[in-house]
């Protein structure tokens, strides 16, 4: 649910070396062959998912644009507004309802506490969490407020990251791990798993 500087490509500069894959049974032709990308604010969901969509002649879609654009509203008004919980309702309702074909989706951080949208999301996409490291992504990150990143009371950043970082892994079919990877280098092993798949 994250927004700002998340155009500042989070593959760029340090990322690691091979992504990691579940086990889990080879997915027949689902609705057109939607790709979900999960992960940290920074981690590059945005600016990867356009690129892979580009590569793929995939359309894109910015769940946390969508949400401002059906309120009239930046996210941290909306969470201004309804608090963090009322925030978090809005974005499991909007993931667990959407219904796209062909499309790569790139939903807030903080989409994993949803579980009615991430079962839905497992449903009509390949969920990849993209990995980036905590150091990495502290840096990028800038002020977690003018983001929106929704921090619950007495939570530090890190205590953010290793939480959501449970739970993407818990969703996601595949792990790519960041690491000092550039975007094109990400880019690469992203379309050689789908490839494979």
């Amino acid at each position: 649910m994250e927004t700002g500087s998340r155009e500042r490509m989070a593959c760029k500069g340090k990322i690691g070396l091979h992504g990691k894959r579940k086990s889990i049974p080879k997915k027949t032709e689902e609705v057109g062959m939607n790709i979900c990308l999960i992960g940290m604010p920074s981690s590059g969901k945005s600016v990867l998912g356009r690129m892979l969509a580009r590569k793929r002649k995939m359309s894109f879609l910015d769940l946390d644009t969508l949400i401002q654009n059906n309120s009239g509203k930046l996210l941290r008004e909306i969470i201004a507004e309804e608090g963090r919980e009322g925030f978090l309702r809005i974005e499991e309702e909007t993931g667990a309802s959407l219904f796209v074909e062909n499309t790569v989706i790139a939903p807030g951080g903080s989409i994993c506490y949803g579980e009615r949208a991430m079962r839905h999301l497992q449903k009509i996409a390949k969920v990849i969490f993209l990995h980036l490291p905590y150091e990495e992504m502290e840096k990028r990150i800038g002020d977690p407020v003018k983001r929106g990143v929704a921090i619950p009371e007495g939570f530090t950043l890190k205590d953010l990251y290793e939480e959501r970082t449970a739970l993407y892994q818990k969703y996601a079919e595949y792990t790519l791990e960041e690491g000092n990877r550039t975007a094109e280098e990400c880019l690469l092993e992203l379309m050689r798993y789908l490839d494979s798949v």
